[in-house]
């Protein structure tokens, strides 16, 4: 799987300069699009939505974007993700610190070509229960844009890749990684825009576990 990790400038400008850039994924933070209204996008007013659709036609492949989407003044940070030229769907944050923007209500996991993508986005990546819950859905890999990157979302990273054995893919403003499922950095970069070919592997264990558990005699 070829990523093209996108952490400086706009969705229109990348779909211009580099629109025919061969990945199988492109991923952007939240630089690329900004704040997107719902309203206006229906009226044609602004075209981001029609942007994205238009630049996974163009390469063939998969595009996530980060975002603040605007519901009549409800706003919401969101993930925009298309595919092969048409708008796939938006997945929004659910867990909202200190009230910065409103929350979503639930998780999705995408059927793309190459192969059931999770999607988190930005503070998501702080709960533990996100990444759990797309696991146990089945995503092969995981996907993450975020605002500005830090150096603890290395280690979030890396914890989440390594506790529910998924690869997980952050681009946030200014710096890319990949942690593989080994809780190792497979990929990290400042540069933007920037290509890693990256083999997704599954690996299976059988875990047990003990528990004390009391049944009542008749």
């Amino acid at each position: 799987m070829r990523v093209c990790f996108v952490s400086r400038g706009t969705l229109t400008s990348f779909a211009e300069t580099y629109g025919e850039e061969k990945a199988d994924v492109v991923l952007m933070g939240f630089d690329g699009v900004g704040e997107v209204s719902y309203e206006r996008e229906l009226k044609g007013e602004t075209r981001f939505f029609e942007t994205a659709a238009t630049l996974s036609k163009t390469g063939k492949n998969v595009v996530v974007c980060g975002c603040v989407t605007d519901t009549r003044g409800h706003k919401r940070k969101s993930a925009v993700v298309a595919e092969n030229g048409r708008l796939s769907g938006v997945s929004d944050m659910l867990h909202v610190i200190d009230g910065e923007v409103g929350s979503g209500a639930a998780l999705r996991v995408y059927e793309t070509k190459v192969g059931k993508m999770g999607v988190v986005v930005a503070d998501d990546l702080r709960f533990p229960s996100v990444i759990k819950s797309l696991a146990v859905c089945g995503s092969d890999f995981i996907v993450c844009p975020f605002a500005t990157a830090q150096s603890i979302h290395s280690v979030l990273i890396r914890a989440h890749a390594y506790c529910y054995g998924v690869p997980i893919l952050f681009c946030g403003n200014g710096y890319s990684m990949i942690a593989d499922s080994s809780g190792e950095l497979a990929f990290a970069s400042p540069q933007s825009p920037i290509c890693f070919d990256f083999k997704v592997s599954k690996e299976y264990h059988l875990v047990e576990t003990r528990r004390r558990f009391t049944v009542n005699a008749p």
